[in-house]
């Protein structure tokens, strides 16, 4: 009988029995029948290979096992394994050295091609949120004196103190010094810095855009801006379109299912790329059966408007609606019940419904007369326009910057923002026109005759105009003109 003493840790002894034929708990005893167990394992797994008729392929090489019923020969079964693994090895040696070539070749083609598009050590950088050209030349490695020397060229180069993010800058290198600069300030001009013998010059290069002048139609189903959308014209041409019909047409309350347009007009692309809008060349929209004509014309002083087939410009003296509202809430009439007062008064204006805040145009250029509190209108602003004409703007919830008394504006300049001050149930606009101190509805009233072509220039304006007009009727007929590019060429 043995015994073992054991201390724990509150240092009280443990005395524990130990059997001498408790081999089981022997740790040398344990140890042997792990390896008797492993070495019985292996005999099992080699006896199985004798049932192995098939070679088995390590890559390009065939293990072929051998039947074998001794450990002597399952352990003589390895050589051929461990002589093919040497030949895999050897194989991927030379796989991983292809790969490297191949790595090696694409790198270099790839080179090339970058050449191909940056010639000549040109490296283009992105402007990043916060940049300014000191911290782009020193991410660039550029010294300080570098960037002293450009920025004392003069005017050219002053753009360069107001970078915009996600513009490009390009660099031109040489032994790592810098030998070129650009920079696009426009869609048409591009800085150039370039290093001479004497230092640093800089100069801006204008390029034209090519112009493309093409043609749509559309007719109306639902909304303009859907219709002109699937025409193929952008939100801004479509923009221009309802800018030059807004004196003759109201598109918020005219507008009928029905309705068509055919617009001819100039693209700018850049090599290749279209990259901006260009003007509308000449337009017929057709309102509620009614066909409005429209073609641009330039005077010899360089001034450009539009006009209608007779020589009179599109532009009115004054715009039919001076707010983009959703609705009509309350039309011209001489006995309305206020919706405050409860009583039986004469609505000498029109109400527009529009959210709080929606810009209020003046409908044509005047003078301000009065702009502030006024009673039931709340916040109003009067134009006098001439010696005839006066409009007048209520319930503003603020007045535009810099408007008051004796304030001279244009027509379409913002003068105020709808709000509900006064007597007002909700935000809207209350617009008056006044005619020798008269109210008249606004939305009848005849208004005032264009300008037109004066008498000694209308064969100018005939023979500028007549090719264009000519191509809008082919457009008319369904003969579409084809995509022309330089000038204002326009071919069938």
């Amino acid at each position: 009988m043995t015994y073992k003493v054991y201390i724990k840790n509150d240092y009280k002894p443990v005395i524990r029995e130990i059997h001498n034929d408790s081999w089981v708990r022997n740790r040398n005893v344990t140890r042997v029948m792990v390896i008797v167990l492993c070495i019985t394992t292996g005999l099992i797994l080699g006896m199985r290979s004798n049932d192995m008729s098939e070679s088995t392929y390590i890559g390009n090489t065939a293990l072929a096992y051998a039947p074998s019923t001794t450990l002597d020969n399952q352990i003589a079964t390895f050589a051929p394994l461990i002589e093919s693994q040497n030949t895999v090895d050897d194989v991927y040696t030379s796989f991983v050295d292809e790969e490297i070539l191949f790595e090696k070749e694409n790198f270099l083609t790839n080179e090339a091609a970058v050449n191909a598009v940056i010639p000549d050590n040109w490296e283009s950088l992105k402007v990043r949120s916060g940049d300014n050209l000191s911290l782009i030349f020193d991410r660039m490695h550029i010294s300080p004196a570098v960037l002293h020397e450009i920025m004392s060229l003069g005017q050219d180069v002053a753009i360069l103190k107001r970078l915009m993010p996600n513009h490009e800058l390009r660099f031109q290198f040489d032994n790592g010094a810098l030998e070129a600069l650009q920079y696009d300030v426009s869609l048409t001009d591009t800085l150039h810095i370039t290093k001479q013998d004497s230092g640093y010059t800089a100069e801006t290069i204008k390029t034209e855009l090519e112009t493309h002048i093409t043609s749509t139609s559309g007719v109306i189903t639902h909304s303009l801006f859907l219709t002109a959308q699937r025409a193929g014209l952008s939100d801004n041409l479509t923009m221009q379109l309802i800018e030059l019909y807004g004196w003759d047409i109201d598109f918020a309350l005219d507008i009928r299912e029905g309705d068509r347009f055919y617009v001819i007009y100039e693209e700018k692309f850049k090599d290749g790329v279209k990259v901006q809008d260009g003007a509308i060349l000449a337009a017929e929209f057709v309102n509620q059966d009614k066909s409005f004509r429209a073609v641009r014309y330039t005077h010899a002083d360089g001034y450009t408007d539009y006009y209608n087939e007779e020589g009179y410009s599109m532009r009115k003296a004054f715009l039919r609606t001076p707010v983009n509202f959703t609705r009509i809430s309350s039309g011209f009439s001489l006995g309305r019940k206020h919706p405050v007062l409860n009583t039986i008064r004469a609505h000498r204006g029109v109400d527009y419904a529009a959210p709080t805040g929606t810009p209020i145009k003046a409908t044509g250029d005047g003078i301000v007369t009065f702009a502030g509190y006024k009673g039931g209108y709340g916040n109003v602003v009067i134009l006098r326009h001439g010696e005839k004409y006066s409009t007048l703007y209520g319930h503003m919830s603020r007045f535009a910057k810099g408007i008051s008394n004796g304030k001279r504006v244009k027509q379409g300049q913002a003068i105020g923002y709808v709000g509900m001050t006064g007597l007002a149930t909700g935000p809207h606009l209350h617009y008056e026109f006044h005619v020798n101190g008269v109210h008249r509805n606004p939305l009848t009233v005849e208004l005032p005759k264009a300008l037109g072509i004066p008498g000694d220039l209308m064969a100018d304006f005939r023979a500028k105009t007549n090719p264009v007009m000519s191509q809008l009727d082919n457009v008319i007929t369904g003969k579409a003109i084809q995509t022309a590019s330089q000038g204002n060429r326009l071919v069938r």
